[in-house]
């Protein structure tokens, strides 16, 4: 499971799972490009790593902006001979509300850095993929994948579900290059996305409550970020070669009792 001579592109990497993701996949040896909308955390990350002993690079873009995006994607290739390792991290709650409460502004919001942030991603570092093979994974959620309830969670749902159905439509078409495409779904982890989350007329968010807790695994404990990033290494390491267009969801059990 060793990635030492390659090089990983991660986005949204300056907290939560992307950040747990670059640290853990340098500790394995790839070189990370660490990417995220500004440097106010990135620049963190790439000490950490450098701190542990690991190669590191920061880059500035914004997933939802095409040109800012490929240029990163660019400056990483160049910089470390290519990419083998990619994941499409970035992402935001955005607005949950009722659904004639959601203006196009707030749906576009969410759309464009969730689900057309993924397919850039995928779309730019594909050229560097297909050289020499490689892996991708894509963070998605519980939500719209296994889990229905959460009310006024509309356009995050559509995103995170479409996510999905990305990674199974490009499985087979990316396989002829030898390139793997995973997507994993957490459930409640442990992050700081909240920070981006609005929520409006909480009235309608219906609460449904378990007489043991909501993640029948650990009660009421969230995951952690780590075991998101252990996900990931092993979805873009050797020991997933023969996995592709698969969706993992590591939430402790959560979304089969709350769908």
């Amino acid at each position: 499971m060793d990635l030492k001579n390659s090089v990983a592109l991660v986005t949204g990497a300056g907290s939560g799972i992307g950040k747990g993701a670059a640290i853990r996949l340098a500790h394995e040896g790839a070189k990370v490009g660490v990417l995220s909308r500004t440097d106010v955390q990135i620049l963190d990350v790439v000490q950490e790593i450098r701190d542990g002993g690991g190669e590191a690079m920061p880059l500035i873009a914004d997933v939802s902006k095409s040109d800012q995006l490929q240029d990163a994607i660019t400056e990483l290739a160049e910089a470390y001979g290519g990419i083998q390792v990619v994941v499409a991290n970035a992402g935001v709650n955005g607005l949950w509300a009722p659904i004639e409460q959601i203006s196009e502004e707030d749906w576009d919001y969410t759309m464009d850095i969730n689900l057309k942030g993924t397919f850039l991603t995928v779309k730019y570092a594909l050229p560097w993929l297909r050289q020499s093979g490689g892996a991708i994974a894509v963070v998605a959620s519980v939500n719209g994948t296994r889990i229905f309830s959460n009310t006024g969670a509309t356009a995050y749902a559509c995103s995170k579900g479409g996510q999905v159905i990305m990674t199974k439509m490009l499985a087979p078409e990316l396989a002829h290059d030898n390139v793997r495409i995973n997507v994993i779904c957490p459930g409640s982890i442990r992050t700081e996305i909240s920070d981006n989350t609005v929520i409006s007329n909480q009235d309608i968010v219906w609460p449904v409550t378990f007489e043991k807790g909501q993640i029948p695994l650990t009660r009421d404990q969230p995951g952690t970020i780590e075991q998101c990033a252990d996900l990931i290494h092993f979805l873009v390491s050797d020991a997933a070669a023969h996995i592709t267009g698969t969706e993992l969801w590591i939430d402790g059990g959560q979304s089969l009792i709350k769908g």
